[in-house]
């Protein structure tokens, strides 16, 4: 039987916010091995009075095939980025913004073990 337990995203402080730079932060390294699961769920801020785009880059680094693009508009609130998309093998998430320092990305994983 599966087991699940919440676990920090690996690149937040003690559950906070990652500020994403201009070049890539990295979010989450997922877990190792193929046979257990990262479920991974993001949600960004903008803290900004202008709106921005963030490119997550899932496990890779080819556009479009591992790019997640989405605008977060000023001062929305938290947006959900990723609703539960999962990652394994010990691939990275990692994210890059127009602007440096305004958008925060919190989060947390679903660590699914077979």
């Amino acid at each position: 039987m599966a087991t699940y337990t919440k676990h920090l995203l690996s690149g937040s402080t003690n559950g906070k916010g990652i500020k994403i730079a201009a070049t890539s932060t990295t979010i989450h390294t997922g877990v190792a091995g193929t046979s257990d699961i990262d479920e991974v769920w993001l949600y960004a801020v903008n803290s900004s009075a202008a709106d921005y785009k963030v490119t997550f880059e899932w496990g890779g680094t080819t556009d479009p095939d591992d790019h997640i693009e989405i605008t977060i508009t000023a001062q929305s609130g938290l947006v959900l980025i990723a609703p539960g998309i999962p990652i394994n093998n010990g691939l990275i998430v990692k994210a890059k913004g127009d602007q440096a320092d305004v958008i925060n990305v919190f989060g947390y994983v679903n660590r699914i073990t077979a």
